[in-house]
This record gives structure tokens, C-alpha cells and sequence, in this order.
């Protein structure tokens, strides 16, 4: 049995899920409680946040962030990939700066204009 805080809502329901018990989750006031606590045991994913470089820009950098959450195992390897990515300005908030990071099918893109 597993203990959870789930991060679904404001509430942060208090949660166990039970592996042996076909990832039963107890603890949860709606549906968004249940199904954090079985991926964050099966597969946890999360939406990554950085910045990259921009160039030809009032700043030096770009703030970014998946698309969708990517498997939490490869958020390091994607930050990696991201550090080499530089981007031209003028860029404009959710223009994809990256595609398909790291063969996920989440595209990566800007959460801000850049002149």
C-alpha cells in the first residue's frame, strides 16, 4: 500500500493505492483522485518547465514547457536535449520551438512572446 497526496485539485486528498489490489485507490473525493494515484504508480508523467536560448531577442532566454506531461523518468534526458535547443525571435507564446521531444509525441513550446 502506497500513500498519495494528490495534486489533481486544491483539496490534496490524502491517498493509498493498493499495487496488489489492482492499483485500488481509497482516500479520493472525485475521479481526478483516482486516476493520479494509479498513474503515479503505473506510469508518472509531469509538464516540464525550463527555458531555452533565444537569439535575436530583447532576453537571452525563452520560457517552455510541454505540451502534454512526459514520462517523469525522462524529464533529466529532455532537459538535456532542450539545453543544445536555441530558437530565433520573434517567437509568440505557443509556437512549438521543439517537436516530438525525445520520440514522446509532446511537442514543446513557448509560454511567452519574444521580440
Amino acid at each position: 500500500m502506497t500513500e498519495l497526496i494528490c495534486i489533481g485539485c486544491p483539496r490534496g486528498c490524502h491517498l493509498k493505492v493498493d499495487e496488489e489490489n489492482d492499483y485500488k485507490v481509497t482516500g479520493n473525493n472525485c475521479q481526478v483522485g483516482a486516476e493520479y494515484g494509479r498513474n503515479e504508480l503505473i506510469n508518472p508523467t509531469r509538464t516540464l518547465t525550463t527555458t531555452v536560448r533565444l537569439v535575436n531577442g530583447t532576453h537571452h532566454s525563452l520560457p517552455v514547457k510541454t505540451a502534454a506531461p512526459i514520462a517523469k523518468k525522462d524529464l533529466f534526458k529532455a532537459m538535456e536535449r532542450l539545453n543544445g535547443c536555441t530558437v530565433e525571435a520573434p517567437v509568440k507564446c505557443g509556437d512549438v520551438v521543439y517537436h516530438d521531444i525525445l520520440g514522446s509525441g509532446v511537442d514543446v513550446v513557448a509560454t511567452a512572446d519574444a521580440e
